[in-house]
């Protein structure tokens, strides 16, 4: 199993950062994010393409804390990974964003492109992504907000 944690601070309040994270459906394409499908309450349905390798699976919502984290982790399918995604107060207008995953590469062409950390270069730059896509959209709205 492939671990990568990644952080970035973004220059919107906390409320802000959480409440883009659990607006799946219009997440930036830079996100290694092709689409995802809010199913029920705690599942969704993914389409990611990251490093080339393209996936679809579903993935549960295990814990989501407004403004402090959000986890999930992948259900069925051949994908088998988790995410937590953190999120901590650093005052009033900054906050950080840390991200981590657990992934089983599968097959060749993932393990060998993991080797290199193109998955973690990967992370990198989708981070970047959604710093820029926070920082120029405002102020959120529609949340998801209740506790999982």
């Amino acid at each position: 199993m492939a671990q990568v944690e990644e952080s970035i601070e973004v220059h919107v309040p906390v409320n802000t950062a959480h409440d883009r994270w659990t607006r799946f459906e219009s997440f930036p394409k830079p996100m290694g994010v092709e689409r995802i499908e809010q199913r029920t309450q705690t599942l969704t349905h993914r389409a990611t393409s990251v490093g080339g390798v393209e996936r679809e699976f579903d993935a549960q919502i295990t814990e989501r804390i407004p403004d402090e984290r959000f986890a999930r982790t992948a259900v069925g399918g051949e994908a088998e990974q988790a995410g937590v995604v953190t999120s901590h107060r650093l005052d009033g207008t900054r906050t950080e964003v840390v991200l981590q995953m657990d992934f089983d590469p599968d097959g060749p062409a993932e393990t060998v492109g993991d080797k290199p950390g193109l998955v973690r270069e990967q992370v990198t730059g989708d981070l970047e992504g959604f710093e820029h896509f926070l920082e120029t959209r405002g102020q959120e709205t529609g949340a998801r907000r209740g506790s999982v």
